[in-house]
């Protein structure tokens, strides 16, 4: 059996993105993806991405983190990979973000049930998570905040 030493962990900018101005509307998120994510080497169209966006006190955006690259119609997420790099960067608050590829961005069950798991968990963290927005085809989105879903 291998054991591990302990390491110190590093968080790198991997690349420079096109900056935020305060992101407090879902319109702003969707801004911030279509402007960073699409040019993204990791991005393919046709997978989910599930991508967290890393907010201040302020709510400006201070990076983002790709959590998980799935296929045509699921991306498993975990509250581990979602709130790791928000503790390592000590981000005040979250927004959530998918794409659907079939660029129909309704709300899955599947969707709903993982925000409310990731509310519940950022609760006990005190970090908020302001929004999931899941992205549509043609500037179309949803988000689940405005829908009802949050408490």
């Amino acid at each position: 059996m291998k054991s591990y030493a302990p390491q110190e962990i590093k968080v790198v900018c991997v690349r420079e993105c096109v900056g935020a101005e305060i992101v407090d509307t879902p319109e702003q998120a969707v801004k911030y993806w279509h402007n960073n994510i699409p040019q993204a080497p990791w991005f393919d169209p046709m997978k989910e991405a599930f991508v967290v966006f890393l907010l201040n006190t302020r709510k400006r955006i201070m990076g983002h983190n790709l959590v998980a690259l799935g296929s045509l119609d699921t991306c498993p997420v975990s509250p581990l990979h979602v709130f790791r790099p928000a503790i390592t960067v000590s981000a005040a608050s979250l927004i959530l973000a998918h794409n659907h590829p079939s660029l129909d961005p309704t709300a899955s069950e599947a969707d709903i049930k993982v925000t409310r798991d990731l509310v519940r968990a950022g609760q006990l963290l005190k970090i908020e998570i302001t929004d999931h927005i899941i992205i549509g085809g043609l500037e179309r989105f949803t988000s689940l905040r405005q829908n009802g879903y949050f408490y």
